[in-house]
């Protein structure tokens, strides 16, 4: 059953429903009333183009921000905060408010996956490989597929996570 999280500035909304997985799937609906499941390419596509506009650093320094207050459950103020931060990026204020509460509610699924070792910080792996180490967004998307855990979790600590 879906469960509406956060309502945005454009009147479309955002919230976790029944997947194939589990009841954490994210899903966005547009004002218009479309509703799709972003994947992790779309987000790691758009900002990446985002970057580019804006710094890869100061949008990647803006995740770890919220990426810090992540935990199992959903918070009100990592709704508030987001919002708050996507105010500086002039007309793309809005995409940006999107994708940090994709990328947020993303993080809480990890978070709440069972027997999931890497939990949320294989979401921050692949921004950060987009932003800071330059991967391309379709390598990064599927970077973790056929790698053990293991190895991922030591790539990551090297990265300070």
């Amino acid at each position: 059953m879906p469960q509406k999280l956060n309502t945005f500035r454009n009147h479309g909304f955002i919230e976790f429903d029944t997947g194939l997985f589990d009841n954490f799937c994210v899903f966005v609906t547009k004002p218009t009333g479309e509703r799709f499941a972003p994947s992790d390419l779309q987000y790691l596509k758009r900002l990446r183009k985002l970057g580019a506009k804006y710094g890869t650093k100061k949008i990647y320094d803006d995740f770890v921000v919220i990426y810090n207050r992540t935990t199992i459950e959903i918070d009100p103020n990592v709704f508030q905060l987001i919002l708050l931060i996507s105010q500086f990026y002039d007309k793309d204020s809005l995409e940006i408010e999107i994708w940090f509460n994709v990328l947020y509610l993303a993080m809480i699924a990890e978070e709440n996956k069972k027997n999931a070792k890497l939990k949320k910080r294989i979401k921050r792996l692949g921004i950060h490989q987009v932003l800071i180490d330059e991967l391309e967004p379709e390598v990064a998307a599927t970077f973790g597929n056929g790698i053990k855990w293991t190895e991922l979790d030591r790539l990551m600590r090297a990265k300070g996570f």
